[in-house]
């Protein structure tokens, strides 16, 4: 009998983000592969729609909410899941800010701040509470969504650009640390899809055609386009991989 190295059977995955857009697609897949899905965002509401959703077809989610910026949010949603599972294997770090679109100069105190505050230390906090969780258990797998634009600046996305290269960074940083606890970090680098969270992009028609003309596929994603990288980088179909970033954008950087 075949095994199934994409299995995740009986495994317990925290989302972020995931009440929509790429995060939903994490979620919805990686449920479809057996994992016991925990489906956060900051609004519970759209949570526990994509978590009913997925039970509704056979799966097994529950909805958090968590806001990663916000560190008390942080310890509240961990002391939940050790509390109702007693232990996470997978985290995806999804949820993002973007909350400014224009010249870098022009970059004010708050937009810097909260994209900082989500971006990075978010990202860092959930990593080393999940990060510890997985220590104490033997081991677990860590995936920071980070974006094209930490290796190659979008126009008019300076700040966020600059955060999700240090997700890039962090990914490494943690990945090296953390290798001997059996613990594996990797980054999926998503280039233009399809989602709320680029609708600054993709409803402005010059900014489209132009991004277009220089995406060989000739096309921007759609959110589920970016699922089956995570699905492999969480499985044991990548269980020699960690501390790598894997480019999903239709050709963009190549």
């Amino acid at each position: 009998m075949k095994k199934d190295i994409f299995d995740l059977n009986g495994r317990v995955a925290l989302v972020t983000g995931a009440s929509r857009g790429i995060g939903e697609s994490i979620a919805r897949l990686l449920a479809a592969y057996g994992a016991r899905v925990i489906v956060s965002s900051r609004k519970i509401d759209g949570c526990e729609a994509v978590a009913q959703s997925i039970r509704d077809d056979g799966g097994d989610a529950v909805a958090m909410a968590c806001h990663v910026g916000e560190m008390a949010q942080i310890d509240n949603v961990f002391e939940q899941i050790k509390e109702k599972y007693g232990r996470l294997d997978i985290l995806v770090n999804n949820a993002a800010a973007n909350p400014y679109f224009g010249h870098i100069l022009d970059t004010d105190l708050a937009a810097f701040d909260k994209t900082v505050d989500v971006n990075i230390r978010g990202y860092f906090f959930m990593s080393t509470a999940a990060g510890k969780m997985m220590k104490q258990q033997g081991g677990g797998v860590i995936l920071n969504t980070a974006s094209i634009n930490g290796i190659s600046p979008g126009m008019g996305q300076g700040i966020y650009s600059i955060t999700k290269a240090a997700v890039i960074s962090m990914t490494k940083a943690f990945a090296k640390e953390c290798g001997s606890l059996n613990i594996r970090v990797n980054a999926l680098l998503p280039g233009l899809t399809e989602t709320k969270f680029a609708s600054a992009l993709t409803s402005n028609e010059k900014i489209l055609k132009t991004a277009l003309m220089q995406i060989p596929l000739g096309r921007t994603a759609q959110p589920d386009e970016m699922a089956g990288t995570v699905l492999y980088l969480v499985s044991d179909a990548s269980s020699y991989t960690t501390g790598t970033t894997v480019v999903v954008d239709g050709g963009f950087l190549s």
